[in-house]
């Protein structure tokens, strides 16, 4: 490589990491700023990121149209507009999540359902409880929820991210708050599954392809879909309770709702397969509540069968 590819190269790399600190720290400066004031700043930045976001937006329209077949292209590009305002606001509702006072995050919080199940069961039966929070765009505040709201210590597994900064912001705004562990993706399982054995909760995102280890095809809105088969194969080795936790985002910036729902009926059987369709139909009756709340810009059918063409 010549010298000046190599310059070239090195400039790049300078004005993307001077691009990335410039984003966080005028993340860290909106904070200060109201709900409110975020939510309007989301709306007119996520029309702007629908039109910019070419990649993103091509997955989302794809994902809507393997899911939603029988809706009009219109309909499916109008909820994919709303789709990234509210995406727009999760990401700016992060300078609130990670920086601002316990007290200003607590008022925002709008708890419904069972919050002290993990507490009791544990208590009266010695059971750790799996909270399953699939891939809304409000999953922060349902963490935060969990180490604000309610007693139980928790456990979680984390994606180290590339960025060494973005990585510490991430992991101080998820741990600065309540008796939380965090784990990494890549690491050994058996430090979390100690931890689930002396009573942490295990918050689990059961909804995301990472491809075929420990997973099946199992039908999501009628596709196959690698899903992971770990949400029903812990939960009965570890005896566990499983407990759905949705999170959503409230219009006009007025906060924020965390469900804590009851928990799943049968759940788990030892046909860890039949557990992970049911947790499918599950997480597809949430997504009808509130489509355009739902994760549509991640490639949920990446992973395809042997000799099937991929979908992307």
């Amino acid at each position: 490589m010549s010298a000046s590819a190599r310059l070239g190269l090195w400039a790049q790399e300078v004005a993307k990491e001077g691009g990335i600190r410039l984003g966080l720290g005028l993340l860290w400066l909106l904070h200060w700023l109201p709900l409110p004031m975020l939510a309007a700043l989301a709306r007119g930045t996520g029309a702007v990121l629908y039109r910019l976001a070419g990649s993103r937006r091509k997955v989302g329209l794809r994902n809507l149209e393997l899911c939603f077949p029988a809706m009009p292209v219109a309909e499916r590009k109008a909820l994919l507009k709303q789709h990234f305002q509210w995406l727009t606001q999760s990401l700016l509702d992060r300078a609130v999540l990670w920086w601002a006072p316990a007290a200003r995050i607590q008022s925002l919080i709008q708890v419904e359902g069972d919050i002290a199940l993990a507490e009791r069961v544990w208590r009266e039966e010695g059971r750790a409880t799996m909270w399953l929070c699939p891939h809304f765009v409000g999953l922060d505040v349902a963490g935060a929820a969990i180490l604000l709201c309610q007693k139980q210590a928790g456990a979680s597994i984390y994606q180290t991210q590339s960025h060494p900064l973005l990585d510490r912001l991430m992991k101080q705004g998820r741990l600065r708050f309540g008796d939380v562990e965090i784990f990494p993706r890549q690491d050994s399982i058996k430090p979390l599954l100690r931890a689930i054995k002396v009573g942490r909760g295990f918050f689990n995102l059961p909804d995301m392809d990472f491809g075929l280890q420990d997973a099946a095809f199992v039908p999501f809105f009628g596709v196959p879909a690698a899903t992971l088969l770990a949400p029903s194969r812990m939960s009965r080795m570890l005896n566990m309770v499983v407990q759905p936790v949705i999170a959503e985002l409230l219009p006009g910036g007025r906060g924020w709702k965390v469900n804590f729902l009851p928990p799943l009926a049968g759940f788990p059987t030892p046909d860890a397969e039949a557990d992970t369709l049911a947790l499918n139909r599950f997480i597809e009756g949430e997504i009808l509540k509130k489509p355009a709340q739902y994760l549509w810009v991640h490639k949920r059918f990446k992973t395809r069968p042997p000799g099937e063409a991929g979908l992307y």
